[in-house]
């Protein structure tokens, strides 16, 4: 992706009968129409060539959206003042469940504001995270 000038956000794979490849972009400039084209042009050649899935499959490409997931600690400091939902693996403190504005994270830790608390959380306690979606 990279090569293209993207940044793959996501991947689900679904293998099986009715299969689905389905891939997340995105680049600073924003993902349209004519981009995940782009890349599924690129992607089926190479998936036919290489053919690394089982069976067959439904290949999509598709911007992440508003909701987009946090993965990494380069999402966490770019989207740094933007309200998440974080689920984590271990409930803390009773929650298992925050939402609140992320704050400078610091390497592999995130820290997020919730009710004007700050928590301190590791990567490896995250089961997922998300942005808000504006309304």
């Amino acid at each position: 992706m990279q090569a293209l000038g993207y940044e793959l956000v996501d991947l689900d794979a679904h293998v099986g009968g009715q299969g689905l490849l389905r891939i997340y972009i995105d680049q600073d400039a924003g993902i349209d129409l004519s981009d995940c084209e782009r890349v599924s042009r690129q992607l089926s050649v190479f998936l036919d060539v290489e053919d690394p899935l089982p069976g067959q499959y439904v290949l999509e490409v598709s911007s992440p959206g508003s909701d987009r997931p946090l993965r990494t600690p380069q999402h966490y400091q770019k989207f740094q003042g933007h309200e998440a939902v974080i689920r984590l693996r271990v409930p803390r403190d009773g929650r298992r469940k925050l939402t609140g504005r992320l704050l400078e994270p610091e390497g592999e830790t995130v820290l997020l504001e919730v009710e004007g608390r700050n928590w301190r959380l590791e990567l490896t306690e995250i089961e997922s995270a998300h942005l808000v979606s504006p309304d």
